[in-house]
């Protein structure tokens, strides 16, 4: 039992109350929150204008006032949409999978390879490659352009997604700098202590390594499917047939045929947004930790 005399008094002088925030740094917090809730309004205003419209019928898409609710919603714009002539939905939808999922697994794998190796293999010229590397990222791709068409051109590779995909495969020179920057920063003790039990380069760079720096390749593999996914360009150039189109080119040949019907235009441009929307969701969480961490150290 303990006597409460020898317990020590609580009187003013030792008691520690929190500090109440002032009232200027009430004032920033608010203009801050109010700032950052503005600038998302204005971000998200056109998204929920392409999403309202999806819903409307054709004659109330540009109606002044504007109707930021459809009434009544139209439902059948994404059945029309999906079932519409010259509009094959779901075989574009395919060929931008195929196309964006080809792209990232060939940026992921030759990128993932060629950081490692700059960052971790000791060769002669290693430096001046990646000086050489990094200098390409100075060259606008237009310079290029017309080169590399030739050189596709010569290998009868147009008119299909191979001057599309196989690039990938041979490195992106802003995702190499990347994860070089990233490989530099783990430990070399780890691959150390590897090469002591017997492991290989290449079992120390895929069993290792690569769990490591797990939130730089989801970044990387995120930006690329992105990028890809609304590429217009290159497909433009390198396909002729449009049962190869991607959802980009297929969703702009529609609206270059049917001007007028934009409430099927916006379900069409809904539709294309959507997959970006879950895949985001998706890796949110790896994505953003990934952001944090990507080239801070090395």
């Amino acid at each position: 039992m303990i006597n409460e005399q020898f317990l020590p008094k609580q009187t003013a002088a030792n008691t520690i109350e929190p500090r109440k925030p002032s009232w200027r740094k009430r004032v920033a917090s608010i203009l801050r929150h109010g700032v950052l809730i503005t600038v998302t309004i204005i971000f998200l205003l056109p998204f929920y204008w392409m999403l309202i419209s999806a819903f409307k019928e054709n004659t109330m898409v540009f109606s002044i006032p504007i109707k930021w609710f459809p009434d009544p919603i139209r439902w059948q714009n994404f059945v029309e949409a999906l079932d519409y002539p010259g509009f094959p939905f779901l075989k574009f939808l395919w060929n931008s999978t195929y196309y964006a999922g080809m792209v990232t697994v060939g940026t992921v794998l030759s990128c993932s390879l060629t950081g490692y190796a700059l960052a971790r293999l000791r060769f002669p010229g290693r430096n001046f490659l990646f000086s050489l590397t990094v200098a390409s990222l100075m060259i606008p791709g237009i310079v290029t352009f017309i080169p590399v068409f030739l050189f596709f051109k010569e290998l009868n590779w147009l008119g299909s997604y191979k001057p599309l995909i196989v690039p990938a495969f041979f490195g992106n020179a802003f995702f190499i700098f990347m994860m070089r920057q990233f490989f530099r920063s783990m430990p070399e003790e780890l691959a150390d202590a590897a090469r002591v039990d017997g492991a290989s380069e290449l079992m120390i760079f895929w069993r290792i390594m690569l769990p490591l720096v797990q939130p730089a390749l989801i970044v990387m593999a995120v930006f690329t499917f992105l990028w890809t996914w609304h590429d217009f360009f290159g497909p433009l150039i390198y396909l002729s047939d449009q049962n190869e189109y991607p959802l980009s080119l297929g969703l702009f040949a529609f609206r270059s045929r049917r001007t007028t019907e934009w409430g099927l235009m916006m379900a069409g441009a809904t539709l294309t947004t959507f997959p970006l929307v879950i895949l985001f969701f998706i890796a949110q969480r790896y994505f953003l930790e990934g952001i944090k961490l990507t080239g801070l150290k090395g």
